[in-house]
Order: C-alpha cells, then structure tokens, then sequence
C-alpha cells in the first residue's frame, strides 16, 4: 500500500517516539546503577553504560537501541510500504539523538542507526556492522569504529540496493558524524579514551 503525504509524517512521529526510548537510561535506573548521564560521557548509549561495569546492562541497551530501529522501519513498512519504512527509520534516529524528554539530549546513534540498516537494507547494514566490529577489535575505539562503520554504510547500501535507501544511510552518517563531533576533536587530539569497563 502506498503511503500520502499524512500517513508519511505520521510513520516519522511513530519513528521517533520510538528511538526517543532511552534504554540505557531506563536499564541502568531499573538495575540500580543510578543515572548513567552522570557517569563517563554522560552518553545514554551502549558503550557509556559499559562504563558502569555491567557488561550485561551494556549488551541489552546495545540489542534494544538497535531493535527499536529495526522495528520502526518493519512496522511502518508494513503499514505504509517502503518509503514509510524509510521516513519511520530516520526518525528514530532522530529520536534517538534528540529525545524530547530528555531535552533533545540522547545518544549517538550507532546502534540505532545500525538497526535501521539492517532492517531496511539487510546486507548491507549487515556488512556496516562487520566494519564496526573488526575496527573496534583492531583500535579498541569506539567513535572509530562508529565512525568506520557510517563512513562504509552510505557506498555499502548504494552498491547492495537503489537510491531511496542510500539517501537514508547518507542522512544517518551525517547525523551520526554531527553527534561524534567532540569524539572527532579528541582523535585528533589525541585523547579519545579507549574502550573498557571501568568506571
């Protein structure tokens, strides 16, 4: 079923709300590790919550802020067909980056942005995935592997798929550059820390 131009803005508002769900927030409040926006970055995402020690509250917010990702583009995909899965995708990562209730302030969008590929281009989210992984194995940096991996995704999507699913994987590497901008001025500094469990 195609979508109109309403049904589109919804499946993005619907998109939104969904990757506004701050997981590592919420996990890290329900396990009694308190506020994670007060413990290393302040970030919300994965590997801030790694920061607390618990690897396990690490995966689950990894897992969830990927899969509510994956979920807007499968669910407004199947309601409104492939532009709304589109449109709901670059929503949550919006909604991910800049949470209302968290005023505007949320995380990087890797995850997010990685369960957006996967659900609306598989393979080729699937090999931005393997990019992120063997560049964090190989410098124990995260932002460089998220960096890695977004710089590959929008040439990975265009050669795997069209030009309605490159034009959103370009969107979320730019988002996702934007929201590293700091992480970038470190690496060049020098300073980015590296990965690891500590407080």
């Amino acid at each position: 079923m195609s979508a109109g131009v309403f049904p589109l803005a919804a499946t993005f508002v619907g998109g939104y709300l969904l990757g506004a769900i701050p997981f590592g927030l919420l996990l890290t409040f329900a396990a009694g590790v308190g506020d994670v926006r007060r413990i290393g970055s302040g970030n919300i995402g994965a590997t801030n919550v790694l920061r607390t020690g618990r690897k396990d509250l690490a995966l689950a917010t990894l897992l969830l802020d990927g899969g509510k990702g994956a979920a807007a583009v499968l669910l407004a995909r199947a309601w409104g067909g492939q532009a709304a899965g589109l449109i709901a995708g670059a929503g949550a990562v919006l909604g991910h980056l800049f949470p209302l209730w968290l005023r505007f302030r949320g995380g990087k969008g890797v995850a997010t942005g990685l369960g957006v590929l996967l659900a609306s281009a598989f393979w080729a989210g699937l090999a931005a995935c393997a990019v992120w992984l063997a560049t964090a194995k190989l410098t124990r940096i995260s932002s460089v592997a998220a960096l890695a991996a977004f710089a590959a995704a929008p040439l990975l999507v265009w050669g795997m798929t069209n030009g309605q699913h490159a034009v959103l994987a370009l969107f979320i590497s730019v988002v996702v550059y934007f929201r590293h901008k700091e992480n970038i001025r470190r690496l060049l500094d020098g300073t980015e820390p590296y990965i690891n469990t500590r407080k």
